[in-house]
């Protein structure tokens, strides 16, 4: 049953209920989600409210309506959603100024917050970086990096800066392969993942930052290069 909520209108709360079924992995993306005579006495609420409440999530490209089939799940968050199409409508810079900055706060929390947990996946990545690194495996190192950057941010416990750094990462995910591959001709110090997970250790968060910064104006100044 619909669980009100103040201030919000019956459509808000639909908008809201069925936004935590795709959140909490209830109706995975890809999946058709009930009909809507299930959903109408599920959520105690009439067909015109619901009918609105799933055009809206829809509209944000949430929901994908198929005509004569059903209604899908595209995507997990309207936030997911509104970060995809504003960054298709940025610079590969400004992508990277806004990574630099979730990046390194998440490199001073982590270096605060982290556990041995942390550590042990946070280096497993760090390791998985090295090797494929120097083995050439641009598509492995890819992956290996955007998941260790994912650890770090994890391991800061901050839900918001989690959310906002995976849909950020989900959005830009082919702007982040050329940067990541950029990487193996840009002259960056070979053991910068390496000093990066050394500050988160040894809980030095303003150096785990500097880190960060270097690694990014690096990329930044080698792309600028490029487009000039």
């Amino acid at each position: 049953m619909l669980q009100k909520i103040k201030h919000l209108s019956l459509v808000d709360q639909v908008i809201i209920q069925i936004e935590s079924l795709i959140e909490s992995g209830t109706w995975p993306i890809g999946k058709k989600i009930p009909p809507e005579p299930d959903l109408v006495n599920d959520l105690n609420v009439s067909r015109n409210t619901l009918r609105e409440g799933i055009r809206a999530l829809c509209h944000a490209g949430v929901l994908t309506t198929k005509q004569g089939d059903g209604t899908y799940v595209s995507s997990n968050s309207t936030l997911g959603v509104a970060i995809q199409r504003r960054v298709q409508k940025s610079s590969l810079l400004d992508t990277l100024e806004v990574r630099n900055a979730l990046e390194q706060e998440a490199a001073k929390l982590s270096a605060v917050r982290r556990t041995e947990e942390d550590l042990e996946k946070i280096r497993f990545y760090q390791q998985e970086c090295n090797s494929f690194s120097i083995i050439g495996d641009l598509k492995r190192y890819v992956d290996a990096d955007i998941k260790l950057h994912q650890t770090i941010v994890e391991s800061t416990g901050n839900r918001i800066l989690i959310d906002l750094y995976t849909h950020i990462t989900e959005a830009i995910q082919n702007s982040i392969t050329v940067i990541l591959k950029e990487q193996f001709s840009i002259n960056l110090p070979k053991n910068m993942h390496d000093q990066l997970v050394n500050a988160i250790v040894a809980q030095d968060p303003d150096s785990a930052a500097q880190i960060v910064e270097q690694s990014i104006n690096e990329i930044k100044r080698a792309i600028e290069v490029e487009e000039v």
